[in-house]
């Protein structure tokens, strides 16, 4: 079948329309902000998602008690158990949470600024200083401290890093650089403007190798005019750290600062150390008698 010059100039002249408009797309998604357009628009986005999550509600928090479900991941990516767990958090500086087991609360860990303690069935001890660290980086890296307090930090780098799909919406990416040189990385929802995830990346000051931190939020509720979303969970480096799943949460119930102080355990381990005592002074009253007992066969054998 032969062609007309006709039809062959027709076709040329659609193919390089085509061209044109695909050309003109991808001029507009691979667009390069000045670095003040770019600022200008990441606080702007940052804005619109404080005022999503209920404005000066939201940023008007001071502390929180929330119960949850939280389940652990080991290694291979498989539920090592799941425990009911009550959230006691002061948001304001400097930085306070307690959290126990419930309904038994008799494993209860405090964090207070730079120190820590905790209460298991041995008794009451200062926190390792790694879990403190952890405790002050969780502190550091959280979403709502970032976007009720470091944002307005001196030095603190904005940017817009453009449009992207995550837990399949379609988000806008803001990305902050503090001071000590971690990189977040804020998805917030078109629809929404709520965030959807948060991404950390640090640098091992030591071995210089990089950790990538992920947390998701979905499930939001409003309680007391702040959307609080029902289920977050966290991955490392690819690997399934935790989720964990509230089941209630107030603001603003005035905690006291009492409950975030070593003799608070001090109190609580008084009124159920002694039972733990008594099966201890048992256990080893018995093991001594069967000690006796064998000391005494192999006397006679």
């Amino acid at each position: 079948m032969r062609i007309s010059r006709c039809e062959l100039l027709a076709a040329v002249l659609l193919a390089l329309a085509g061209t044109s408009l695909l050309c003109s797309a991808r001029a507009q998604d691979d667009e390069v902000l000045m670095p003040d357009q770019s600022a200008a628009k990441a606080k702007q986005l940052l804005q619109q998602s404080i005022d999503a999550l209920g404005g000066s509600a939201f940023l008007n928090v001071r502390d929180s008690t929330c119960t949850y479900r939280y389940g652990q991941f080991d290694h291979a990516g498989e539920v090592t158990g799941y425990e009911t767990l009550i959230d006691y958090s002061n948001t304001q500086s400097p930085f306070k949470d307690r959290h126990e087991n419930i309904p038994k609360r008799n494993i209860i860990e405090i964090y207070n600024g730079d120190k820590g303690w905790e209460m298991d069935r041995g008794g009451v001890a200062d926190a390792p200083p790694g879990d403190v660290a952890s405790f002050k980086n969780d502190t550091a890296t959280d979403i709502d401290n970032i976007l009720r307090h470091r944002i307005h930090e001196p030095g603190m780098v904005f940017r817009y890093a453009g449009e992207d799909i995550v837990e399949l919406k379609q988000v806008d990416l803001v990305e902050l650089v503090d001071s000590d040189n971690r990189t977040f990385r804020i998805a917030i929802s078109r629809g929404t403007h709520l965030p959807v995830q948060i991404t950390v990346d640090t640098r091992d000051p030591k071995t210089q190798m990089k950790s990538a931190q992920v947390d998701y939020f979905s499930n939001y509720h409003p309680i007391d005019g702040v959307q609080t979303p029902f289920q977050i969970a966290r991955d490392r480096n690819g690997n399934k750290v935790y989720q964990a799943f509230i089941d209630k949460c107030e603001y603003n119930t005035n905690l006291s600062d009492d409950l975030f102080t070593k003799e608070s355990l001090e109190q609580r381990w008084s009124k159920v150390g002694n039972k733990y005592k008594g099966k201890k002074d048992k256990y080893t009253s018995k093991n001594n008698k069967d000690s006796d007992s064998n000391y005494e066969s192999d006397t006679k054998n």
